[in-house]
């Protein structure tokens, strides 16, 4: 779709997390509401001994999150249950019976599924050894935003134009869109490169016809952008790259201005 006179870019593709730290899925739409991508981080997996979130940002304890993926059985408006693929072949669905005795089994601990905010909204976080980072070979307990499944903002967007600044940046690493897991992947107008979103911060996306993002601060980047995923390798250099170039930053956050539906090919405006 070609672009509109002043806009910044456009919609390349949409992606959603039905279950946090889950592989997800992607769209060719999108319902936009008030509290994010409708059905995005729907779910959570609660470890019953230490009543925390599961995240993949553990992943000494929680790697195995990301063999598994989570989609909707009508994925284009998230209802009906959650289809959940494991690395075995077998597929389980958020309304089985056994669903939680399955899940214990694939993370050898016993977790729950849970469809809304836990009492204790927190989650543990580990800290590679790894220049720029808060912490360095840690972990640490860090809170959900209240009231929801998400870490820092309900949508988070990304631009072609950082990941493929950081290929150039360091050359070795496979920088895809699937490594950062945002809601929204802009392609941004061909003049503009580098970390484009940091100059967003503060304005106003326009999305489509209806839809408006304020974008409120750069996303920084945690051990999860590092692990393997499909055939994605594993690759400590991702995260090296990111807090050396952009104060470990990829992509930014945003919030919901003005509902409605984003789709593949809709033409991204700059407020």
């Amino acid at each position: 779709m070609p672009s509109k006179p002043g806009s910044s870019g456009s919609v390349v593709s949409l992606w959603r997390y039905p279950i946090k730290s889950m592989m997800g899925e992607e769209l060719n739409s999108a319902i936009i509401t008030e509290r994010g991508l409708y059905g995005d981080r729907a779910y959570a997996l609660i470890d019953i001994s230490s009543r925390k979130v599961v995240s993949a940002k553990n992943p000494r304890k929680w790697a195995r999150m990301f063999d598994c993926r989570a989609a909707y059985s009508n994925n284009a408006n998230a209802t009906g249950t959650v289809r959940i693929s494991l690395t075995d072949g077998t597929e389980v669905t958020s309304a089985s019976d056994n669903i939680n005795f399955v899940l214990s089994n694939v993370f050898d601990r016993e977790v729950r599924l849970q469809s809304v905010a836990p009492e204790v909204l927190s989650f543990e976080e580990y800290w590679p050894d790894t220049d720029g980072l808060p912490y360095r070979n840690a972990v640490t307990d860090e809170s959900l935003a209240p009231e929801t499944l998400f870490d820092g903002a309900t949508m988070h967007v990304l631009t072609t134009a950082t990941l493929d600044w950081l290929r150039r940046l360091y050359p070795d690493g496979r920088f895809e869109a699937r490594r950062f897991r945002p809601n929204i992947v802009v392609m941004p107008t061909s003049t503009q490169t580098g970390f484009v979103e940091n100059t967003w911060v503060g304005r106003t996306l326009v999305i489509g016809d209806d839809v408006r993002l304020h974008v409120t601060r750069p996303c920084p980047r945690c051990v999860m952008t590092t692990m393997a995923q499909g055939d994605l390798p594993k690759d400590p250099g991702i995260l090296r790259a990111a807090a050396k170039h952009n104060e470990l930053n990829v992509g930014v956050y945003a919030e919901v201005l003005y509902a409605g539906t984003v789709k593949r090919g809709d033409t991204v405006v700059l407020e």
